[in-house]
């Protein structure tokens, strides 16, 4: 009933109801019984009767009261004085000091409130005994039993209802924290794929158009010279397109490179070194060594990617004339080594990462050969070529399968 207590619930409400019904009740009691037995001064018994139940229903009804635990104070004195006045009237009041205790501990403070019931159980006994013109053993038994059972109600009511915020609390900060897990799996989840489709377009798409570049800037020098090689040059930038456009609309549908498509990772690569010699100044060559193994598919995906990869960044940047692209099945892993014998370069100045001259080919290795458990290796030689390696732990085929499609 008021700021410190606990919120109503629909139980709480029904056992509030019940308890103004007890007071109410005993009030009505106290008064019939005058009436009834016909005992002195019964009108005054009636009509404090009644101006205690008047008083005890306003208190609920007043915003104050509900609002500020002083006010709840004052009206629960209000109604304890207008009791003590019928006990001294009536003995049957003795019987409303019963619902007082759980007025007392639901509205005053701790100490407070058993010092307020201990006073209670004196008044009553104190009254009782002054009606019977006695005092025994017996009549201190009803007020301190009603007391303490009132006490350990109150106690116990609190000590599940402290139980039942804790629980409450704990059931909040659990959604709260399975709303910010899944918040923070869906974020890693777009960041993953985000990452995954730029190492896709890097690997296809835009390699693809920078071979379409230089094939069409090859045939614009044989022009208007060697007319046959520019035609050569223009039907070669045609078929990368025609290959690009078949990547693309595989890689929307996330379905298998058309590479490897009815094909294996050995033939694949040797295809691409075969493209990679026609299309460009360049002779690449493919060798296999070891029996080859079954592989998951996200391991041929990811070996066909980085060799395309590398192959591009040697046409590009290597001014080499040779390069050997190896697959080894050594056991227990499997190996990809590209070998060029261009300009090399520094790894200590390499480019930064720009949406316009690229620099995101070596990151996107690192990070396919990283999501499958493997090393990267690349081994420079400013002047004298560069040596890419590629180890993969060979791994069941179920470890690795639902991550195949890229």
């Amino acid at each position: 009933m008021n700021s410190a207590a606990p919120a109503l619930t629909p139980t709480t409400r029904t056992l509030a109801w019940c308890l103004h019904l007890l007071v109410l009740g005993l009030l009505a009691l106290a008064a019939g019984r005058a009436v009834a037995d016909d005992r002195p001064h019964a009108g005054w018994v009636i009509a404090t009767a009644a101006t205690c139940g008047l008083v005890y229903a306003a208190g609920p009804t007043l915003p104050r009261v509900s609002r500020s635990r002083r006010a709840a104070a004052l009206w629960l004195a209000t109604v304890g004085a207008c009791w003590l006045v019928l006990l001294a009237l009536s003995p049957d009041a003795v019987w409303v000091a019963f619902p007082l205790y759980f007025l007392q501990l639901h509205l005053l403070p701790g100490r407070a409130a058993l010092a307020a019931v201990a006073a209670t159980v004196a008044a009553a006994i104190a009254g009782f005994a002054a009606h019977q013109h006695s005092f025994s053993p017996a009549m201190a038994i009803g007020p301190a039993l009603g007391a303490a059972v009132a006490v350990a109600v109150v106690r116990g009511y609190q000590a599940l209802y402290r139980e039942s915020e804790h629980r409450r609390r704990l059931i909040e900060e659990l959604t709260v924290t399975r709303a910010d897990l899944a918040a923070a799996q869906h974020t890693a989840g777009v960041l993953a794929e985000r990452d995954r489709l730029a190492r896709e377009i890097h690997d296809t798409l835009a390699q693809g158009l920078t071979s379409v570049q230089l094939l069409l800037r090859a045939a614009e020098r044989a022009l208007p010279h060697t007319p046959e090689n520019a035609a050569r040059y223009v039907d070669q930038a045609r078929q990368a397109a025609v290959d690009n456009l078949a990547e693309a609309r595989r890689f929307v549908a996330a379905l298998t490179p058309p590479t490897l498509e009815g094909t294996t990772l050995a033939a694949a690569l040797e295809r691409l070194c075969s493209t990679t010699s026609a299309r460009h100044r360049i002779t690449a060559r493919f060798h296999l060594t070891g029996d080859p193994a079954p592989l998951a598919t996200a391991y041929e995906v990811a070996l066909l990617r980085i060799a395309q990869s590398a192959l591009a960044n040697t046409v590009q940047h290597a001014e080499a004339t040779t390069a050997e692209v190896t697959l080894s099945y050594l056991g227990d892993h499997v190996a990809l080594d590209v070998v060029d014998d261009g300009c090399g370069f520094d790894p200590a100045v390499l480019p930064a990462l720009d949406p316009e001259a690229g620099g995101f080919g070596l990151a996107a290795m690192r990070a396919r050969t990283r999501d499958l458990g493997g090393t990267l290796t690349i081994e420079p030689v400013p002047g004298h070529g560069t040596a890419l390696a590629v180890q993969l732990p060979l791994t069941p085929l179920s470890d690795t399968e639902p991550e195949a499609r890229p």
